[in-house]
């Protein structure tokens, strides 16, 4: 398999020989009856040579998404995997449309089970039909296999470069797709396609770009956020041997050179004065201490289902707690990074992100020019984690090489990465559950504050609720016979975004913490008082499952507990056990967690297992230690030194069951790292009794 990460549109056509016969069939024929064409638009194609391509409508940043789409193309073709020809292509919003080109919130498989499969199947059917016509014969026989369609009965056989013309002719819209008894290649493990190039360091990232003549930049910006630059030495940089320009905006400062090394030099000798300007003053405690009073009282209402003050009365108890989590830096391995060139001509960008459709919207906005002057070569992504669905390393490369008259490539230093992130809101939550005589729900109340990531992209249509800090609160698996949520939008200087798991990471943790917090009210086993009150079928397998195979009830040593968590988000369920040991020093190690998950068709079983692993371990890194702080207007962390993720020797063992299901495709990206924090923290409980209901969890069981 090839990787081609930012062909063009006029060359893939040329160079692949669409134009001369090729077989091409766009995903948005899977959606609608559009009439077959020879189109630019996002597909898979047969080529005239009989070799596959696909155009991926999604990014890989690490998460396999390039394997398993390439896996479902597969399938219907009779091809290995391993015989398709993959690109990024670029971005070109009206390409794939309907299909968001987007990755982000564990979409990419829910989105394009049904299209890319069917358009596969279409392209699969047009080859046997040429083929049928061609010996005269009923296409019900005939099969695929390594690139050819055979007839069983005779042992023809016919390549697809021998059908392509034919086949392209003749275009169905409606053939059906291999049905799961059949498949041969889904549900099967697969070696991920991009890893032998990422292991010999050919595989290209946005931080890999060389464009010739190309200089290198790096820059400072105002550490207080909203301040402004009050002055530099610019001749003081440019007399380091090396250095090209020194460019000054507002709130930042640039210095290109031949080396990022040399660009690090000059920026040190330019020496940056800043205006800290009117947030110079904000720490945490004051952010905290507004989330806190924001929950005293009830928000904007995102649920309101029956009369919680009728539910209230007559209650043999009422449970109440208070939780906090931070704000989380992203911390990606990859720093932020963004290649452009401007010219009379237009502007052309080179990076990773998530989002290359608003990227390159952005970098015709910041230059002035029309988006079809834009071209935007997306690349592998070293993480992203929501930080590259914002287009702020864009804007900021398109803004530095509008003012100089070469290629640029901005990279972001680590501590400017992580100091200037779009780090993940940080929330109060308050929330409080009333009980009957038997511990079932009656009443629940589950108040949220935080920023309002959605207000930023919405402007005026913001209703005052934030549909994603509220995600899995309005509709959690236990049911009340009344219930109100509600979301106080609370904002400071601290620029907010998006972060894996975003708002159903947080809630999990919120609501699954609280329900062993019930359950002990209720004088119950946390699995049991969950199983007597989850309906959904799903969720209550793969809770009995983790729970059985994690030996949940077994006697352990002194200072050792387990915790559960369970979800039914991002049309996945998973259920997770921690095993936790806190010793004298009350310091955490866990040296397990087991993990049960129903994702609909586990379209690359080894690919899931993956994600599981990573998602524990990254989530696990932020639940133990995570949290970025502000102090006098900045924040106060800068390094893998102080944002903390877990060493090789604390890595738990990860034991992952993959449960069969006939249930649709759910996503991947969130789920594993949703369930960890509230299965630590009710395993810290388990083995201290102490209830630590805020993040990071070291931290709050030190301070308990």
């Amino acid at each position: 398999m090839t990787i081609s990460p930012a062909t063009s549109r006029r060359a893939f056509l040329a160079g692949s020989a669409v134009l001369a016969g090729a077989l091409v069939v766009p995903l948005h024929r899977a959606l609608s009856t559009a009439p077959a064409q020879l189109s630019a638009n996002g597909y898979l194609a047969v080529l005239a040579d009989g070799k596959v391509s696909l155009a991926l409508p999604k990014t890989e940043m690490g998460q396999g998404i390039m394997t398993a789409l390439t896996m479902l193309v597969a399938e219907e073709l009779g091809l290995a995997p391993t015989a398709i020809d993959v690109s990024i292509p670029e971005a070109d919003r009206a390409r794939f449309a309907p299909v968001d080109t987007t990755t982000g919130g564990s979409t990419s498989i829910r989105e394009l089970w049904k299209p890319l499969r069917q358009a596969a199947a279409n392209a699969r059917m047009a080859l046997v039909d040429a083929a049928a016509r061609r010996w005269k014969v009923m296409p019900d026989g005939l099969t695929l296999a390594d690139g050819a369609v055979t007839n069983p009965a005779t042992g023809q056989r016919l390549a697809f470069a021998a059908l392509v013309a034919d086949a392209a002719t003749r275009v169905p819209t409606d053939a059906v797709p291999v049905p799961p008894s059949a498949w041969k290649v889904i549900g099967r493990d697969q070696r991920r396609l991009d890893s032998a190039g990422k292991v010999r360091g050919t595989a290209p990232f946005g931080i890999d770009v060389q464009v010739p003549g190309m200089k290198i930049a790096t820059l400072a910006q105002s550490p207080v956020f909203g301040g402004k630059l009050a002055g530099h030495d610019a001749a003081a940089a440019r007399a380091v041997p090396g250095v090209a320009d020194v460019v000054a905006l507002d709130d930042c400062l640039f210095v290109t050179a031949d080396s990022l090394w040399t660009a690090k030099k000059g920026l040190e000798a330019a020496a940056p004065r800043w205006n800290e300007g009117a947030n110079a003053g904000l720490d945490q405690a004051q952010v905290d201490a507004a989330l806190t009073a924001a929950v005293a009282r009830p928000g904007v209402t995102a649920k309101a289902e029956g009369d919680l003050a009728a539910a209230r009365t007559g209650a043999a108890r009422t449970v109440e707690a208070l939780y906090h989590q931070p704000f989380l830096a992203h911390a990606t391995m990859e720093p932020g990074n963004c290649t452009a060139h401007v010219t009379p001509q237009g502007v052309e960008v080179w990076t990773g992100t998530q989002v290359p459709s608003d990227a390159r919207a952005a970098a015709a906005r910041v230059a002035g020019v029309a988006e079809d002057k834009v071209r935007l070569h997306n690349f592998l992504m070293g993480g992203g984690f929501g930080r590259r669905l914002e287009t702020d390393m864009v804007e900021r490369a398109v803004s530095l090489a509008a003012k100089v008259p070469y290629p640029v490539k901005l990279v972001w230093t680590r501590e400017e990465d992580i100091q200037h992130d779009m780090v993940r809101p940080a929330y109060a939550d308050r929330i409080s559950a009333s009980l009957d005589a038997a511990g079932n729900v009656t009443a629940w109340e589950h108040r949220i504050a935080g920023s309002a990531v959605m207000a930023r992209f919405l402007g005026d249509k913001f209703n005052g609720v934030d549909d994603d800090a509220v995600d899995g609160a309005t509709a959690p698996l236990y049911p009340a016979k009344a219930r109100l949520v509600t979301f106080k939008q609370v904002e400071s200087a601290m620029p907010t975004g998006w972060w894996r798991g975003v708002g159903g990471l947080r809630n999990t943790f919120v609501i699954e913490s609280f329900a062993d917090e019930l359950a002990l009210a209720a004088g119950q086993d946390p699995l049991a008082w969950r199983l007597a009150r989850i309906i959904d079928p799903r969720a209550r397998a793969v809770l009995q499952k983790a729970a059985a195979e994690a030996g949940w009830g077994k006697a352990l040593p002194k200072g050792e507990g387990l915790g559960l968590a369970v979800l039914h988000i991002w049309d996945t369920c998973l259920a997770a056990v921690a095993h936790v040991k806190v010793d004298a020093q009350r310091q955490i190690a866990v040296p397990q967690v087991t993990v049960a998950v129903d994702c609909g068709p586990a379209i690359n079983p080894l690919g899931v297992k993956a994600q599981i692993e990573g998602g524990v371990i990254f989530a696990l890194s932020a639940a133990l230690y995570g949290g970025v702080t502000l102090d006098k207007g900045r924040i106060a962390q800068s390094n893998y030194n102080d944002v903390r993720p877990l060493r090789m020797n604390e890595a738990p063992r990860v034991i992952t069951h993959v449960m069969p299901t006939d249930n649709a495709p759910g996503g991947m990206g969130e789920p594993p790292a949703a369930v960890i924090a509230p299965a630590v923290a009710n395993a810290i409980f388990a083995a201290t009794g102490k209830r630590v209901r805020q993040v990071p969890l070291q931290a709050g069981l030190e301070s308990a």
